[in-house]
């Protein structure tokens, strides 16, 4: 049995994960414990085998004095709890970094991330992150796996971020851009099922775990529609207004550039779809969200 401390009480992610191990007991017992007043001390690390530390300040629009605050969480805190669980003898920690370590889409221009890639953060979320890693890296011996997760956007059910608003967008508007694009994503299903093969397989080194299938904006958009019955105008006339607004609104390049990590990046010896695409768009509950 391996026995596993979560990181991130009551977060998206670590809920998930949680979730996803406790279906086979007799394999795994986790817990979870807050990050917040220094809670976690009171966790006895010694009754562990891993760590997955999921905490930290999720990425938004910050404003810059915010700065320290995300690499004092992100970074700080990550490699503190990092030496605390060596020190009591866990042998597996297991970071939540971000695809972001790259850069963060600001113009339509979008990136392919491939083995070659170095990393090149143009914000300090993701620099907190990679200072993170970089820390993280320096702990790793023989009896300490220290395991780097780089994922690209995370969704599924109960997540508040940009594919929801997309979906309520989708069920809103008559009118939509035909501006084709590639992303990678990875639904939370997906991403337990990585993570428990990670633990089952004492693997270390960073990883890169992205859905089988690429997504196309326009095409969740028309997806979402349809099932909703929603009737939608898709159409190129519209896509001089992309390239226009991308020049002033942030969200504009988030919405529509390419995204993505070449598929053979994550690609390992072990099967991790669980939920394809298309399947996990029909569970995001939109009209819920729209309330």
């Amino acid at each position: 049995m391996k026995r596993v401390l979560i990181t991130g009480a009551n977060s998206f992610v670590g809920t998930n994960i949680e979730k996803w191990l406790m279906k086979t007991p007799d394999n795994f017992q986790v817990d979870t414990v807050d990050t917040m007043n220094e809670a976690w001390k009171k966790a006895d690390f010694s009754d562990y085998d891993v760590v997955f530390h999921v905490a930290g300040i999720a990425h938004v629009d910050p404003k810059p004095e915010m700065a320290p605050l995300y690499y004092k969480v992100n970074r700080d805190l990550s490699i503190e709890i990092a030496k605390w669980a060596k020190e009591h003898g866990v042998r597996q920690f297991i970071y939540m970094s971000s695809k972001i370590v790259y850069h963060a889409s600001k113009s339509l221009k979008g990136d392919c991330v491939t083995k070659g890639t170095k990393p090149n953060p143009n914000d300090f979320y993701g620099d907190s992150k990679l200072q993170a890693e970089n820390g993280l890296k320096e702990l790793q011996c023989d009896t300490f796996k220290i395991a780097i997760i780089r994922p690209p956007m995370i969704y599924g059910p109960g997540n508040k971020g940009n594919l929801p608003r997309l979906g309520w967008l989708a069920l809103k508007t008559p009118i939509f851009p035909a501006w084709h694009n590639k992303r990678s994503m990875l639904h939370v299903l997906n991403l337990a099922e990585f993570v428990k093969q990670l633990i089952v397989r004492e693997m270390d080194g960073t990883f890169f775990p992205q859905n089988a299938e690429y997504s196309d904006t326009v095409e969740i958009v028309r997806q979402i529609a349809a099932e909703h019955g929603h009737k939608i105008w898709i159409s190129s006339f519209l896509n001089p207004f992309v390239w226009l607004g991308a020049k002033f609104l942030p969200a504009i390049p988030k919405m529509f550039s390419d995204s993505y990590y070449l598929q053979d990046m994550s690609k390992y010896p072990f099967d991790y779809q669980v939920v394809s695409f298309k399947e996990s768009i029909k569970g995001l509950e939109l009209r819920k969200t729209m309330k």
